[in-house]
């Protein structure tokens, strides 16, 4: 299977510098959704060495600083999933940056623990996860 971030269409990106690049998800959960991706293909942030991972930092403040500009957005959800079980799909490191906004979901509470629960399984949108599944 190909990799989608090793190949990332030039147009796509939207900030970069020596290690990692930035480009908008291809399945927002809000607008302004970004990942930010380094170029090497690294599988995840533990195998990343101190330079990219501090590139990967450095490129965080310049997307939200972008995505404050352009979206206006009132806070935000960083992070990153690490394994199939924690949800990771694509083999490739890719830290999300997800602008929230004011009445996105009715109760925030809870913040990274539930993102936005409809809208998080791109494969099976409107699904919720339940404990006894």
């Amino acid at each position: 299977m190909e990799c989608p971030f090793c190949n990332v269409i030039v147009s796509r990106v939207i900030e970069e510098n020596d290690s990692a690049l930035a480009i908008m998800d291809g399945f927002p959960v809000n607008p302004g959704h970004a990942l930010i991706i380094p170029k090497l293909h690294v599988s995840n942030w533990f195998d990343l060495n101190e330079e990219q991972q501090r590139d990967i930092l450095k490129l965080l403040k310049v997307v939200k600083s972008r995505l404050d500009k352009e979206f206006k957005p009132d806070g935000y959800n960083v992070g990153f999933n690490h394994g199939e079980c924690a949800g990771q799909t694509v083999k490739h490191f890719h830290l999300h940056v997800i602008p929230r906004y004011k009445g996105d979901v009715d109760d925030p509470t809870g913040g990274v623990r539930f993102v936005i629960p409809e809208r998080g399984n791109y494969r099976n949108p409107g699904h919720i996860p339940r404990k006894e599944e």
